[in-house]
């Protein structure tokens, strides 16, 4: 008896063999085609996510656009910082510029810390508000750890 014809409960060895073969590919079709769409589904996804994305970006440009105005800007600085525009005696030129950088920043007046004034009980700290009357026993800071 030839392998090929060899008969099992009345079905040839080869058409069972062939009916599994194409079992196998039907299901691997199948799964190939779910996989593919669960692809498609997470690209669309993505996508979507993308124009959401680029959509923002497009927002938050024109937002920075509209803050970096220099009309706004220059009203800003002059209602809130009591900032103006440089005048022309500010202004330097060309050949000036050598001996700005040469003189270095202008000097300030150095004010004393808000803790070196509470160190010193100095009431003359500009831009600092006094200190609430002590309560009781006045204690200086320099004691305090003592």
């Amino acid at each position: 008896m030839n392998l090929l014809n060899r008969r099992i409960r009345g079905f040839r060895l080869v058409d069972l063999v062939g009916v599994g073969l194409l079992v196998v590919v039907i299901l691997g079709v199948y799964l190939a085609k779910t996989m593919a769409g669960d692809e498609r589904a997470e690209i669309a996804k993505i996508e979507r996510q993308i124009k959401a994305e680029k959509a923002r970006i497009r927002l938050l440009q024109a937002e920075v656009a509209h803050l970096e105005q220099p009309g706004r800007i220059e009203r800003l600085s002059v209602e809130y910082l009591n900032m103006e525009p440089v005048t022309v005696s500010r202004e330097a030129t060309v050949e000036q510029l050598m001996d700005i950088a040469r003189a270095g920043p202008p000097k300030k007046d150095k004010a004393p810390s808000a803790v070196a004034a509470m160190v010193n009980e100095s009431d003359a700290t500009p831009g600092v508000p006094p200190p609430p009357p002590p309560e009781g026993r006045s204690l200086r800071i320099a004691e305090a750890g003592r």
